[in-house]
């Protein structure tokens, strides 16, 4: 009976017809097993339907886990990015204001230290050094662009 084409429903168990012989079973005891078979054949195919539909179920919901989990990683890695690349342009940033205290503070001139210190700039950011300091500002006009905090630095 494991042939696959073989298949068999409550119904075919409940409407089966045995023929009588002399030393036959008891009908009862026949009829009684038919309806107790064909309940639990009925019962166990309404599990199964269950079964599949929660078993649907659950792969739809792996689908979506597995797609929430590529998109988390995937923003794992840019968040790393972007935190290297930030790391990277304040140590750059921090470079740049150091250079720029030590040349305002060992130059001759506001204005020398400023156009060294622009040149430098531009360089790092890759500007034109005119980007930087333009127009016919005082070297004061000059040292609030490039350094607000040129008097804390200063001393």
């Amino acid at each position: 009976m494991t042939d696959s084409g073989f298949h068999i429903t409550p119904v075919d168990i409940r409407s089966q017809q045995f023929h009588r012989s002399l030393r036959g079973y008891a009908p009862a005891g026949v009829e009684e097993f038919r309806e107790r078979v064909g309940d639990e054949l009925e019962r166990l195919l309404r599990e199964r339907a269950q079964m599949e539909e929660r078993l649907l179920q659950f792969r739809e919901q792996l689908t979506l886990f597995r797609e929430r989990e590529k998109a988390l990683n995937e923003a794992l890695v840019a968040a790393q990015q972007l935190r290297a690349d930030t790391e990277q342009a304040a140590r750059r940033e921090a470079d740049l204001v150091g250079e720029l205290a030590r040349l305002l503070l060992g130059a001759p001139s506001v204005t020398e230290a400023l156009g060294s210190a622009a040149q430098r700039i531009a360089s790092a950011f890759e500007l034109p050094s005119a980007a930087l300091v333009t127009g016919s500002a005082t070297d004061r006009e000059r040292t609030i662009v490039l350094a607000p905090d040129f008097e804390a630095i200063a001393g």
